[in-house]
Formats: structure tokens, C-alpha cells, sequence
């Protein structure tokens, strides 16, 4: 079987298995966040933490709960790290430096589990399971009770009520994240991952010497890093890691647990809204781009371009022999459209437009499919944009889903999009203004500023994974992509709930015959041209400086 069929295979039983999936899963959740009875051990969760699940929210209300939350988990997660030198189960391994234990707080608790660091050198049982896996958990829960909220404010009217983050925040841990888990778990363990809390130990090497491998909880947290879409590794080769992803099967099972729910919640906006065919409208929008930058992702990097690729069958430097090039662009393409940030394969040995592709992704915003909840509520907004853009080329007041796009929602749904790129522009610039930070760079010339660039895509975007050449590691970087990583995380949240707040407080807009039908696929249509757009405008300048100009040059 040639490497393009077995590709196509695998894109086609990948494309089966969500399809499958979505029905169940997307009812599931809608049900899940509309029920108004609570489970046993979520009223003992409530009782712990001192929360009413019953009181609704107005969007201030449910932002300083996020905001709360989020900050202590930060302060939890930083003083994990400073004190696991003196911890049980440290595996010998001291405190975490102050620059880099903020990073990686930011990193974990922000759903971009970025590392800076060598993960079977740096983090011993404790910080690995106790920390960053149950961030791993909350902080995905946290971006579908923001995406949640965004979609009540499309379904209610005459009311500024969000439901409860406490009770979402729960809920979306205790009934989606741990079931599918613990089953995740399982299956990767009968792949051939491990578990265990077993220290350090050497193993011999053939043709003689001596390794020293980690074991640990391998399995269960590699399953919520692809299910919650975080991607921080147990190891720092992350899912290239055989103890992590040992097979071709675990692969595309764990390219699956990343997109599964990003794509599902497309059906719980649909059911929740009333309107299942505005669901299948964002679907088919999320399924028309990651399907077109997976087909350019394995063009560019089985293009033969020399005696080296030809032998190969391709661009094989930096990907598993285990995956190949199929598998390998695969997960790129799932891991950068999303927040996921794992990485099977070296961004940066890859071809400078297979490069480009990975950074671009990001670029859009990770909103096909996107993040679990972050994704959702990107495209929502890039929804807003898109008939905006409609009603002034028709001269109507822009309507989606019976509400109102007015000057307050539109100056929500802009600051949102333009906090990111801010962030990503202007960091990069500095990093090549000063001098310092300049000199953690592997490669000159376009790759070198790729790398740069990557870095603070990667964080503002809430990605994680890294172009692989940049030393990282320095107090420059763990400071200014931990604030990128932060801001990147939580502003955008601030617009998204005012634009819930907002659309909640208005009463519905009856349907015309000069409605822009948003169910259509004229309109699916018109939503792609505009992310592209947009994000072309956006990005073109920078993305010529590096990717383009190195894809160029080959």
C-alpha cells in the first residue's frame, strides 16, 4: 500500500469515527448543560467550595467567577512547583525556578500547556498528576462553560442570565471530561501506553551504555491532554514519545480525543438554540477548513523535491517512522487548528509551507474545530463578523439567530478578534528589537524568525506546541509567553461574555424575507471567506518574513 492511500485511509476512519460520535455526544452535552437536576457527588463538590448551582449569573457575575477561579489556580500551580523539592514522590527532582513555575502555571491553567522544559527532567508525580493533570481537567471545563454561556445568550431573550459557572464548571468535569477519560485511558493502555508511579530507572541501550527513563500516570493524563485539548506532554518529546503514543492505532486514537468534542459541540449549540441546521452550518464551516488545510498539510509534505525526499516517499526529517507522513501531517493539522499544542512530529523539520500551514492554523484563531469551547465560541464570533459584513453590503441591520448585531456587539465581537494578533505582533517585534532574546535562536534568516514568531503564536493562541529550535527557556520568554499566554486566555473571555450579556438582554427579532439565512450554506460559504480574510490580513505580512519566504526559497 503506497504512504497517500494509507493516508487517505486513515483521514477517511478518522472522519467515520467523529461522525459517529457526533450524534451521541453533542446530544449529551446539550443535556448536560440544560438539565436543572444535580448528581450526588457535584452537590458534595458544591457544598466544598461553597457554591449555590442554582443561582443564575449576569455575564459580570460569571466573569469574576472564571477570573477567580482561574487565579488560584494559578497561585496553586506556582506554589506546587516552588516547593517540589520538598514533596513525596519528587523523584529527586528540586524546585522549579521562580520564571519558569510562572510560565508553566500560566501555561496549564491558560488550556495551553506550553513547556519550557524537559518534562521526565523537571516535574516529579506530584506537580505531574496533581497539578498540571487536573488542570488539564478544569481548564477545558472552563473554556465550554464560557462557550455554554455564549450560546444562552443566542438562546434567551429579555433576560442578562448566563446560568451558573460553578455548576457549568462542574458538570463539564464530572459528567463529559472524566467518563470518556477514564475509557480514553483504557484503550490506551491496551495500545501499549503506560501507568504507573514507578521512579526513575536505567535500562540498557543496544550496542552497550545505559538510559534513564521516568515511568508515571502516563496514559490517564495523555488521554485529557488530547481530550481537553491542553497537549503538555509527560515527556518532552510529548505524543512522538512511544510510552505516550506507542502505535499507529494510538495515533489516529489520539487525533480522534483531540477533535471529538470541538466538533461535537456544534450539534449541542444546534439543540440548545433550537436549530439544528445552525449547528450543521458551523460544522460544515469547521469541517471545510480542517479538511482543506489537511489536504494542503499532506501535499506539501509528500511533494518530492529532491534525491533525499525521493527517497523517503517525502518530507520524513523530524516525523516518526512509526506514523509517517500521513500520520504525522494528521496530527499537526488537528493539533494547531485546535488549542492541542501535542506533537507527534517537529514542526520546524517541516517544509517551510507545511511550517506555515501549522502557524497559520493558529492564526485563524484555532476555531476549526478549535479548542474544547474555545473553538465554539471563536467561530460564534467570527458568525457575528460575517453578518455584520453581510447587512452592509445589503444596507439591513445585521441579525443572527434573532438578535440584533448592533454597535455594542460588533465592538465586543472586534476587540475580540484583535486582542490575539495584537499580542503575537507585538511581542515578536520586541523579541527582535532587543537584543537578548534574539540569541535563543537555533536558525538564522526566515527559519529563525519563524521561530519567534511560532513561539507567540503558539502562547497567545493557547496552542502549546513549539517550531522545536527556539530556546525557550530563558526569563525573557518565560515571562513575556506567559503574559501572552494569559492575556491570550482571558480577554478574549471578558468580550465573549459582555457579547453573551448582551444578545441575552434582547428580545427576539422576528424572522423577514430579508433575513441572511445563516442555515445555508451561502452562508457557511461567506463565514470561510471571512476567517480567511480576515486572518490574511492579519498574519500576511509577518507570514511572508518567514514561512513564505523560506517555502520560496527551496
Amino acid at each position: 500500500m503506497s504512504p497517500v492511500l494509507a493516508g487517505v485511509l486513515q483521514l477517511l476512519a478518522l472522519v467515520a469515527a467523529l461522525g459517529l460520535s457526533y450524534r451521541p455526544l453533542g446530544d449529551h452535552m446539550a443535556r448536560v448543560y440544560s438539565s436543572e437536576k444535580h448528581l450526588r457527588p457535584e452537590k458534595w463538590i458544591y457544598k466544598a467550595i461553597g457554591a449555590n448551582p442554582s443561582v443564575e449569573m449576569r455575564w459580570p457575575a460569571y466573569l469574576r467567577g472564571v477570573l477567580a477561579f482561574s487565579a488560584v489556580s494559578v497561585l496553586f500551580l506556582y506554589l506546587l512547583q516552588r516547593v517540589q523539592g520538598s514533596l513525596p514522590g519528587s523523584l529527586g527532582f528540586v524546585s522549579i525556578d521562580p520564571d519558569q513555575a510562572f510560565n508553566t502555571a500560566a501555561s496549564f491553567v491558560a488550556n495551553t500547556n506550553w513547556q519550557s522544559y524537559y518534562g521526565e527532567q523537571a516535574m516529579g508525580h506530584v506537580v505531574q498528576t496533581g497539578g498540571l493533570a487536573v488542570q488539564n481537567f478544569v481548564s477545558a471545563a472552563v473554556g465550554i462553560a464560557v462557550a455554554v454561556a455564549l450560546v444562552r445568550g443566542f438562546a434567551r431573550s429579555r433576560t442578562g442570565e448566563l446560568g451558573n459557572f460553578w455548576s457549568d464548571l462542574v458538570r463539564g468535569t464530572v459528567r463529559i471530561l472524566l467518563p470518556i477519560s477514564v475509557i480514553g485511558a483504557l484503550v490506551l493502555v491496551a495500545c501499549g501506553a503506560i501507568q504507573n508511579f514507578s521512579g526513575i530507572h536505567e535500562v540498557g541501550q543496544f550496542g552497550g551504555g545505559t538510559q534513564q527513563w521516568n515511568g508515571g500516570a502516563v496514559a490517564s493524563q495523555e488521554v485529557i491532554k488530547e481530550l481537553g485539548t491542553n497537549g503538555g506532554g509527560y515527556f518532552n518529546a510529548n505524543s512522538a514519545h512511544p510510552f505516550e503514543n506507542p502505535n499507529g492505532l494510538s495515533n489516529l486514537f489520539e487525533i480522534y480525543l483531540i477533535l471529538v468534542i470541538p466538533f461535537a459541540l456544534t450539534r449541542t449549540f444546534g439543540r440548545m438554540v433550537g436549530s439544528l441546521k445552525q449547528g450543521y452550518a458551523i460544522l460544515g464551516t469547521m469541517a471545510t477548513i480542517w479538511l482543506g488545510f489537511t489536504a494542503l498539510m499532506m501535499w506539501t509534505e509528500f511533494a518530492h523535491h529532491g534525491p533525499a525526499f525521493d527517497l523517503a516517499g517525502g518530507a520524513m526529517e523530524g516525523k516518526e517512522t512509526r506514523f509517517g507522513i500521513a500520520g504525522s501531517s494528521l496530527f499537526s493539522v488537528a493539533t494547531t487548528l485546535t488549542s492541542t499544542g501535542a506533537v507527534n512530529s517537529f514542526h520546524s523539520s517541516y517544509t517551510g509551507f507545511g511550517g506555515g500551514l501549522t502557524m497559520l492554523g493558529m492564526q485563524l484563531g484555532e476555531i476549526a474545530p478549535g479548542g474544547v469551547g474555545s473553538g465554539l465560541y471563536g467561530m460564534l464570533i467570527m458568525a457575528v463578523i460575517a453578518v455584520f459584513i453581510a447587512g452592509l453590503m445589503v444596507g439591513r441591520t445585521p441579525e443572527y439567530l434573532g438578535k440584533k448585531i448592533g454597535t455594542r456587539e460588533i465592538k465586543f465581537a472586534a476587540c475580540y478578534i484583535l486582542v490575539t494578533p495584537a499580542l503575537v505582533l507585538c511581542f515578536t517585534a520586541a523579541s527582535f528589537v532587543l537584543d537578548t532574546p534574539s540569541h535563543s535562536m537555533t536558525n538564522s534568516g526566515a527559519h529563525g524568525f519563524s521561530e519567534i514568531l511560532y513561539a507567540f503564536t503558539s502562547g497567545a493562541n493557547n496552542n502549546g506546541s513549539a517550531f522545536a529550535g527556539l530556546n525557550a527557556d530563558t526569563q525573557w520568554f518565560n515571562s513575556t509567553i506567559g503574559i501572552a499566554m494569559l492575556l491570550g486566555r482571558f480577554l478574549p473571555m471578558v468580550f465573549v461574555l459582555a457579547l453573551a450579556g448582551s444578545l441575552a438582554e434582547q428580545a427576539p427579532v422576528p424572522e423577514t424575507a430579508g433575513t441572511l439565512r445563516t442555515e445555508k450554506p451561502l452562508f457557511t460559504g461567506l463565514l470561510v471567506g471571512t476567517i480567511m480574510i480576515i486572518a490574511g490580513l492579519t498574519y500576511f505580512p509577518a507570514l511572508a518574513l518567514g514561512p513564505l519566504a523560506e517555502g520560496l526559497a527551496a
